[in-house]
């Protein structure tokens, strides 16, 4: 067992945490399919980027309908990916590099295949009777209410041996646990228990904010299109129909979060939450935060939208978070395993995405980079005949769905799956833009994407007020996001998010610029000069 003594608490803060998706980081065994092994085998590269932390996408005993996401053993890994061995393989080859680990708990629902839910289904008055959630019928036979699920129709689904309905967020596969029960919370803190005595350092908890329902099962609002926004859902889908007052986003979850965050402090572990709401996710994700007694962060879907980030986009963002709560911690991603890749859905120039890479490097908050993001990688383009993801065979063709993120890592050049396995062929292909942009062609290669991120995180580590110092001052002229970091130094910050040119005055006194090794302009007096997509980073004398 290992506990938080001597550790430091706060290793978490402006952490900078490297997200794996297990299916298609490394295969170690030619099966076609990442695997933990493959994960211990490339953590150097990991190491050398200069991460602080390792986040797992699931691993754990699936039926994969929703590949991980769907869970029916909390406690064990699925073959596909290895063993419980091979995961402490993981956690011990990390540390030894100084990476904390973190990995994917889905607590909101789990696979129909649980064998809490195959007991719960079987009739009223079992011990798991009021494990999911539950409702009877309308008299006229249709669901209790007007929810509806993020993978498109009703969140209703009926059964047959109850003859009632029970909820489902997302696939009719995947029930709704009950957490107003608690012999279910008690149960979900276990798990946290169980990883925790093997060595993790915390958890991304996935949708966070789907854990309560409303009691009264009253009906969702109806959402006016103008409003109609929500990056976890495309526009296709009629969720994006509803304002999802009742069926998510419940006040109940706040005491879950305090028992949860009870459970991490002697371990030192951290949290950081996955709040999908696209009318109140910065609100939402200060209420989780705020107060040091729930999870230490949370990322909110404001940089994971359609839209470019744009200067006056990125201070809305912040003039929001400071009117929720100023103490509130921000995780902020750009890319992860659901949305399209940024450099695609933001259409972006090489020279583009590394200034909105060293912007991310100087917010405040911690990190999140999803893998290959640091290798340039864009959206691949999957066809329907090779699509897996049920969420996108739902939606064909406006909305492609998830794969197009989800495609094996590129390492090297050698072989048909560009190192990333020996098979003849990976669970999903290797598409021929992604080829050029391995980690072996791009290490050691000066002005190359790789190369970038390391020397921007490097950077960030080298200004801990980067890290965690405060944030005052920003400003959008609508071309150039700028702001000041305070700490041990006080740093000026601004990033021209246009192609045009331009230039920037910088606060009263005496600066130096500081980012030349990841190409930041010069500094004459109190002016930088920046050139489309350019920025300055200056430290105040």
């Amino acid at each position: 067992m290992q506990d938080g003594i001597g550790k430091d608490a706060d290793w978490w803060r402006g952490a900078v945490i490297y997200q794996i998706y297990p299916r298609s980081y490394q295969d170690s065994n030619g099966d076609g399919i990442g695997d933990l092994k493959g994960i211990a085998d490339r953590l150097p590269h990991i190491a050398a980027l200069g991460a602080d932390a390792i986040w797992i996408s699931p691993f754990f005993t699936s039926p994969m309908k929703d590949f991980g996401y769907d869970v029916s053993d909390y406690c064990d890994v699925d073959p596909m990916f290895g063993s419980l061995a091979d995961f402490d393989l993981v956690v011990e080859t990390a540390h030894s590099y100084g990476l904390k680990v973190m990995i994917d708990l889905v607590l909101s629902h789990t696979a129909e295949s649980h064998p809490w839910f195959a007991t719960s289904r079987q009739n009223r008055s079992n011990d798991k009777s009021g494990w999911y959630v539950w409702a009877d019928p309308k008299p006229d036979g249709t669901p209790p209410n007007n929810w509806l699920s993020v993978f498109g129709g009703s969140a209703w689904q009926w059964d047959a041996r109850r003859e009632q309905y029970y909820l489902h967020n997302f696939l009719t596969s995947q029930p709704d646990l009950n957490l107003h029960h608690a012999p279910v919370q008690d149960a979900l803190l276990d798990v946290a228990r169980f990883w925790l005595k093997r060595g993790v350092n915390g958890f991304r908890l996935d949708t966070i904010n789907f854990y309560f329902h409303d009691k009264h099962l009253r009906d969702n609002p109806s959402l006016p299109p103008e409003l109609r926004n929500d990056s976890i859902a495309p526009s296709v889908n009629p969720y994006n129909h509803q304002l999802h007052l009742f069926s998510k986003n419940q006040p109940e979850n706040l005491e879950f979060l305090r028992k949860f965050r009870a459970v991490l402090d002697p371990y030192a572990a951290a949290a950081v939450g996955e709040v999908g709401d696209a009318q109140r996710g910065l609100e939402i994700m200060a209420e989780y935060t705020s107060g040091g007694d729930k999870v230490q962060m949370c990322y909110p879907f404001e940089m994971l939208q359609p839209a470019r980030l744009t200067a006056d986009l990125a201070a809305t963002t912040f003039d929001r978070l400071a009117k929720a709560a100023p103490d509130a911690w921000p995780c902020w991603a750009y890319s992860n395993h659901d949305t399209v890749r940024h450099i695609t859905r933001w259409n972006l120039s090489d020279t583009a995405a590394r200034t909105y890479a060293a912007m991310l490097m100087c917010l405040r908050g911690s990190v999140c980079l999803y893998q290959g993001e640091e290798i340039g990688l864009p959206e691949a383009e999957i066809g329907l005949d090779e699509l897996q993801d049920p969420y996108g065979i739902q939606f064909w063709p406006e909305f492609k769905g998830r794969d197009g993120c989800r495609t094996p890592m590129i390492w090297t050049t050698d072989n048909a799956l560009c190192g990333f396995s020996s098979a003849p062929k990976a669970w999903l292909p290797v598409t021929a833009p992604h080829r050029p942009l391995s980690v072996a062609a791009q290490t050691g290669r000066a002005g190359s994407m790789l190369e970038h991120y390391r020397a921007a995180l490097t950077f960030r580590r080298q200004h801990p007020t980067l890290r965690d110092g405060t944030m005052t001052g920003w400003h959008s002229d609508g071309q150039v996001f700028s702001f000041l970091r305070t700490g041990g130094e006080t740093l000026f910050c601004a990033f021209n998010l246009t192609e045009a040119e331009t230039s920037v005055s910088l606060p009263e006194g005496d600066w130096t610029g500081l980012a030349d090794a990841i190409h930041g302009a010069p500094v004459t007096g109190r002016t930088a000069r920046l050139s489309g997509w350019g920025f300055v980073v200056a430290k105040r004398s």
